[in-house]
């Protein structure tokens, strides 16, 4: 006969063990992994198809304007919308020849940071085209200050050319030489930095040991915070390695490519590492493309060759038609044109 009670509980240690609950995915886990460019799915286009509608070559260096057009190749060559041209020294004469060709977009003159009288100012005033600045830059010095706030001072774009590794104290002194030089000018130019957009690489690091090194997180820093002035411009350059880049682990089995081929996806690889950091922190707005590598080095790539390189890993990171267009045309004409 039932009591009517409810049955005794079982203790704790006596009871059935039923399944765990497992714990549930989050979205976060279907989406497409984050390139710091684009969140959007499906996939973007093939790098293959995503072309700039015409390119402005923000840095060609060789004066001899029919050589660096057949260098250019086919494909940039068809492209070309305009140039800009650095002379290796003021000449009132190479200005006058160079300003008939009909592709020149600006000539760049150059002045240093170290003189206190500039040849540069006599062309500024009289030039048939338009023309900008470019020095290099090893310190930071009360001169370097004066000559680059003169520079500013014009109106023109000025480009800085960095020829020193940028440990902490020249990092430093590269700020403070901007940050200077700045001061007091009503309209501040555009300021062009170059040899930044890649650095110079230390090539003996594979990928998987560069993201983690001291060495790649200094220039994470360093980009954040010159990304934080807003006349700063990055220059998007070929690089300066002359030797093959290691092969990632992926890449070290025999393969059917060409070494050509293997060099070029290794270097796209290693590129798409530096550009990443320079697209979160600037934009593609104030990102230049140029086919000539910084007046310090010299790269072994031909124009052709490194505009292909730098288009495909530009569209490897999932960017859209108007950040293409931007990097190998539009910014240079605003801050050219």
């Amino acid at each position: 006969m039932s009591s009517g009670l409810p049955p005794t509980p079982q203790s704790p240690g006596n009871r059935k063990k039923g399944p765990k609950t497992l714990p549930k995915l989050p979205l976060s886990a279907f989406s497409p992994p984050n390139t710091g460019t684009s969140e959007k799915f499906p996939l973007a286009p093939s790098p293959s198809t995503v072309h700039p509608e015409k390119v402005v070559d923000a840095n060609v260096r060789d004066i001899d304007l029919t050589r660096w057009k057949a260098e250019a190749g086919p494909v940039l060559g068809n492209l070309i919308g305009g140039i800009v041209v650095s002379l290796p020294k003021v000449d009132a004469e190479l200005v006058s020849k160079l300003s008939a060709d009909k592709s020149l977009t600006s000539l760049v003159l150059p002045f240093s940071l170290d003189d206190t009288e500039h040849a540069a100012a006599s062309v500024l005033s009289n030039s048939p085209v338009r023309v900008s600045l470019v020095t290099t830059f090893t310190k930071a010095t009360p001169q370097a200050v004066n000559s680059l706030k003169w520079a500013l001072g014009q109106g023109r774009p000025v480009d800085i050319d960095i020829h020193a590794p940028l440990s902490d104290d020249v990092f430093e002194g590269l700020e403070d030489l901007l940050a200077k030089a700045r001061a007091d000018i009503p309209s501040v130019p555009p300021i062009i930095l170059s040899n930044l957009l890649p650095p110079p690489d230390q090539l003996e690091l594979p990928l998987v040991k560069l993201m983690n090194h001291p060495t790649y997180r200094t220039f994470q820093a360093q980009i954040a915070a010159l990304s934080l002035i807003p006349e700063v411009y990055i220059k998007y350059l070929p690089p300066s390695w002359n030797t093959a880049a290691p092969a990632t682990p992926s890449d070290a089995s025999p393969s059917l490519e060409s070494a050509e081929a293997k060099q070029n996806k290794e270097w796209k690889r290693r590129i798409k590492m530096y550009l990443g950091p320079v697209m979160e922190a600037f934009g593609y707005q104030r990102i230049i493309f140029g086919s000539a590598s910084s007046a310090s080095t010299r790269s072994s790539l031909t124009a052709g060759a490194w505009y292909e390189i730098a288009r495909e890993s530009l569209a490897e990171l999932g960017v859209e038609q108007e950040a293409v267009d931007a990097v190998f045309s539009l910014t240079a004409l605003k801050v050219y044109g």
